[in-house]
């Protein structure tokens, strides 16, 4: 199924979470992740929200520098 992932087409498998597909961005890692669902911002105790078909999802991780 796709959905909508940063403003991008992504195909994902059926029935993942939204946890799943942070592991496999490589961005559960992260210090400091947002995930926003349909419009809403996530806790982390909100990301086993398994995904639908166009669902929109948006990735924040806020990466340090000098």
């Amino acid at each position: 199924m796709f959905i909508k992932l940063n403003g991008n087409a992504k195909e994902v498998a059926d029935n993942i979470t939204i946890e799943s597909l942070l592991l496999q961005l490589g961005v559960k890692n992260n210090k400091v992740v947002f995930v926003e669902h349909n419009g809403k911002v996530l806790s982390e105790t909100e990301l086993d929200v398994v995904l639908g078909k166009n669902d929109i999802i948006e990735v924040i991780s806020f990466v340090g520098g000098g």
